[in-house]
C-alpha cells in the first residue's frame, strides 16, 4: 500500500471553489504516495477524520496569513486573507504535530507551521532582494544557504541551491521548538524543522513547481517518513 499524503487546498470566497495546482499531487506521486485532496473542514470531527486516514500531510501554498494569530494588528502591506483556510489549517497543523504525522510546509505552509508552533511572520518584507520574481514558476531564481547537520542539509546534500520565490511575507519569530535551517543572500528565512518529529519541514519556495533532483528528495522524504509510520 502506498502512503496517503493529504494536502490542504486553496479556498477562494469570490468563486466558491477549492483549489490545488497539479504540482503537488505529480510531486508526490513520483515520490511513491498517494494523494487526497483536503478541503478546509468547520469542525474539530473533520480534521479527526482526515489525519486517521492519511499518512503525511502537505500544507500547501496561498495567500497571507491573519496577523491576530501571532498578535499583531494587520498592516498596510498585508495581502488578501482566507479566514476559513487560516482557522482550519492551523488546527490541522497543530493535531498533526501531537500526533506526529510527517508534516511538509510549502510557502504558506511553512508559515502556517510556524505560526501554529507559537511563531510569528513578518507582513510585508522589505529588502533588496526580490523575493516574489516575475519568471516562470519552474525558474530558480534565487540562492538558498543551508545549515549543516540539518534535515534539509541531509535530503538535498548541498550547502547552496537556488529556488524559485513567490511571498511577500516570511518566517519571523521561530515557534516553539523550531529552527531555522535556511536563509537567502538577504538573510531572510527561507526554511524551518525541527527533529523532535517524525519528518517536520517547511520550505518558503515552491518544490512542486521545480524539476531539479533536490525537490524530488523534499518529497521523498516526507512519502518515506510516511510509509514508515507514526513514531510517538
Amino acid at each position: 500500500m502506498k502512503p496517503v499524503i493529504g494536502i490542504s487546498a486553496d479556498y477562494s470566497y469570490e468563486v466558491v471553489k477549492h483549489c490545488l495546482g497539479d504540482g503537488y499531487v505529480a510531486s508526490v506521486r513520483a515520490a511513491g504516495g498517494e494523494v487526497l485532496i483536503l478541503p478546509p473542514g468547520d469542525d474539530e470531527g473533520t480534521i479527526a477524520r482526515y489525519l486517521d486516514i492519511c499518512d503525511g500531510l502537505i500544507l500547501s501554498g496561498g495567500g497571507d496569513l491573519d496577523p491576530i494569530f501571532w498578535g499583531e494588528q494587520p498592516s498596510a502591506g498585508l495581502g488578501e486573507i482566507c479566514p476559513r483556510r487560516d482557522v482550519f489549517e492551523l488546527a490541522l497543523t497543530r493535531q498533526a504535530l501531537a500526533l506526529d504525522i510527517p508534516l511538509l510546509g510549502i510557502c504558506r505552509g511553512c508559515q502556517v507551521i510556524n505560526v501554529a508552533a507559537g511563531g510569528s511572520l513578518l507582513q510585508d518584507i522589505s529588502s533588496d532582494l526580490c523575493h516574489n520574481q516575475k519568471a516562470p514558476r519552474d525558474y530558480p531564481f534565487h540562492a538558498i544557504f543551508i545549515e549543516p547537520e540539518t534535515i534539509l542539509a541531509r535530503l538535498i546534500g548541498q550547502a547552496e541551491v537556488r529556488v524559485n520565490s513567490f511571498h511577500h511575507q516570511a518566517l519571523g519569530k521561530p515557534g516553539h521548538g523550531l529552527l531555522i535551517s535556511a536563509r537567502a543572500a538577504d538573510g531572510m528565512a527561507e526554511a524551518l524543522e525541527s527533529s523532535a518529529y517524525n519528518y517536520l519541514l517547511g520550505v518558503q519556495w515552491h518544490p512542486e513547481t521545480l524539476r531539479d533532483r533536490a525537490s524530488h528528495q523534499i518529497f521523498s522524504g516526507l512519502v518515506q517518513s510516511a510509509a514508515g509510520g507514526r513514531r510517538k
